[in-house]
């Protein structure tokens, strides 16, 4: 159905918005955006196809724009779409020195 992603600041305790976001489907790009005021990002509306796809979070900027030193200066996600015609939510908690993530809802 889509792919959507939300990112919250761990440390602040806030979503993190203004943070870009690439989805890639093999080394081609298929959508671009940038997370908003509540740090969620859409990243499509239809369906996408079966197989593995990898969100990159630009995070690097992000907390250089904050004056904030941070570990990561990107985040690749990589998941697998096994059913194209379900929702695909993949959430990002994020600190300057780890993040995690899961399958959201």
């Amino acid at each position: 159905m889509s792919i959507s992603t939300h990112v919250l600041d761990a440390v602040a305790g806030r979503p993190a918005a203004g943070i870009a976001v690439r989805l890639l489907v093999g080394d081609d790009v298929v959508a671009e955006g940038i997370t908003d005021a509540d740090g969620r990002c859409r990243l499509t509306e239809e369906a996408t196809a079966a197989g593995t796809h990898r969100l990159v979070f630009a995070t690097g900027p992000w907390f250089a724009a904050q004056a904030r030193e941070t570990f990561y200066p990107e985040v690749v996600l990589t998941f697998a779409v096994i059913e194209p015609a379900e929702h695909h939510h993949v959430p990002l908690l994020l600190s300057p020195f780890a993040y995690s993530t899961y399958r959201g809802s």
